[in-house]
């Protein structure tokens, strides 16, 4: 892999990942043009350190909020609670982290599909089409208002369902982000708590993610030669993905997604041209 190429897609990477519009779908479209297979063995790898960049990036927008979690739920666990909690009244940093877990328990669902989910990554068409969804998932998101629900009054029920949409959202070319913060919006979360929640759910699941590709790529062997172009990928996705998430941050909390509706209504058609060119 050239260095070029690595930069190409480390931007690519670190843009779609917090954009609303699909990083694994842009990915497997420029995959594709760059006649690369990621899911190869000789790029495992890459994907790999791509996904560990951006989950850094989250860590550094979110500090603050996941050293606030981390901290609460240790005193919570070892008992050190405040009066209030020993009281029966948990804080909501405490209650954030058990909805990020629940949340993330749909995954364990597609387990025993991890295989035919990975298979689709090279189906352009499929892409295409997954697109498209993204596109009506993004303009159905404009039709719910602000709601009152945050850390403080989610339920696990809707923890769950918005969990739900984060295992949809592993089908290539449906955008995470995009599908997980319209699920929370119909769930009347507010705007900004379905954008947080979102973003920082999506910690345990590109770990769990990260970890079982690290094991493949070990197993598979290291391609040393481009393990330098492999790091100077990641240190693009990593700086353009905290660029991108900080942005997404202001701009999602006062803007509905029309735009990213009508790019991946876009890019859905553009890629069914490529779909039939290649």
């Amino acid at each position: 892999m050239s260095v070029f190429v690595a930069i190409f897609l480390g931007i690519v990477q670190g843009l779609t990942e917090f954009l609303p519009v699909s990083s694994s779908g842009h990915l497997s479209i420029f995959q594709s043009i760059f006649g690369l297979d990621f899911n190869s063995e000789e790029h495992l790898l890459f994907d790999v350190l791509l996904h560990l960049a951006t989950l850094v990036s989250i860590y550094f927008v979110y500090k603050a909020e996941l050293k606030t979690m981390v901290k609460d739920t240790f005193e919570f666990l070892s008992g050190r609670s405040s009066n209030s909690e020993r009281e029966g009244r948990v804080k909501p940093s405490v209650r954030l982290m058990l909805l990020i877990l629940v949340a993330t328990l749909p995954l364990f669902i597609l387990l025993p599909f991890h295989s035919q989910i990975q298979r689709l990554y090279t189906n352009l068409g499929f892409i295409a089409f997954s697109l498209i969804m993204t596109g009506a998932i993004l303009l159905i998101s404009t039709v719910f208002f602000d709601g009152r629900k945050s850390e403080k009054t989610a339920t696990i029920a809707d923890a769950f369902i918005v969990g739900l949409g984060q295992a949809i959202a592993t089908i290539p070319g449906i955008s995470r982000s995009g599908t997980t913060i319209t699920v929370g919006l119909s769930r009347g979360f507010k705007r900004k708590f379905a954008i947080t929640f979102s973003f920082l759910m999506s910690i345990p699941a590109v770990l769990g993610s990260t970890f079982v590709t690290l094991i493949s790529a070990i197993k598979a062997g290291i391609q040393w030669s481009n393990v330098p172009a492999y790091l100077i990928g990641m240190a693009v996705a990593g700086v353009v993905g905290y660029l991108a998430l900080s942005f997404m941050k202001r701009f999602m909390a006062t803007r509905p997604f029309t735009y990213f509706a009508f790019y991946c209504f876009g890019a859905g058609f553009i890629t069914v041209i490529i779909a039939i060119i290649k």
